[in-house]
């Protein structure tokens, strides 16, 4: 059991802080890498929360095997951005409540294929930053901002 699973046990579904981890995974047409959750069935990174004794590199890449089967090195990883704040506050359907910073790398350097054995992932697909999916994770909506600000140059 995780450390956010052993945390609810004894606060509930009270507001919680915790950090995550994701990664944007982009092919070689520059597409990215997407989850659909099988959760509220909206679409956002692979990622999760960091257990202890983790650093952010270790959740970084244990969390996207977890979620897709592929394998990343670290050294591969260059951070895209962190956030934090309101855009990071979320209820989950389960109406457990969190603050989250979360810590966004990028790579194109990844081995394995693609599968959706995790019982959090419904779907994984690549995406044109320019059209993406309409019913993003709203965790994912800032990231899928940078991505077109990224993409036009701003």
């Amino acid at each position: 059991m995780g450390y956010v699973e052993q945390l609810r046990k004894s606060v509930g579904h009270a507001p919680i802080f915790f950090c995550g981890c994701g990664v944007l995974i982009f092919n070689e047409k520059g597409e990215v890498l997407l989850q659909k959750r099988s959760d509220d069935a909206t679409w956002g990174n692979p990622g999760g929360a960091m257990e202890f004794g983790e650093t952010i590199y270790d959740t970084a890449v244990r969390e996207t095997f977890e979620e897709t089967n592929l394998k990343i090195d670290p050294k591969d990883l260059k951070l895209f951005n962190i956030y934090s704040g309101e855009e990071c506050h979320h209820i989950y359907p389960n109406k457990d409540e969190a603050y989250i910073v979360s810590i966004m790398f990028e790579t194109n350097v990844y081995e394995g294929d693609i599968k959706t054995d995790d019982s959090e992932s419904l779907e994984l697909k690549f995406f044109a930053i320019e059209d993406l999916p309409t019913n993003l994770n709203k965790l994912f909506k800032p990231v899928a901002r940078d991505l077109m600000r990224r993409k036009l140059g701003d």
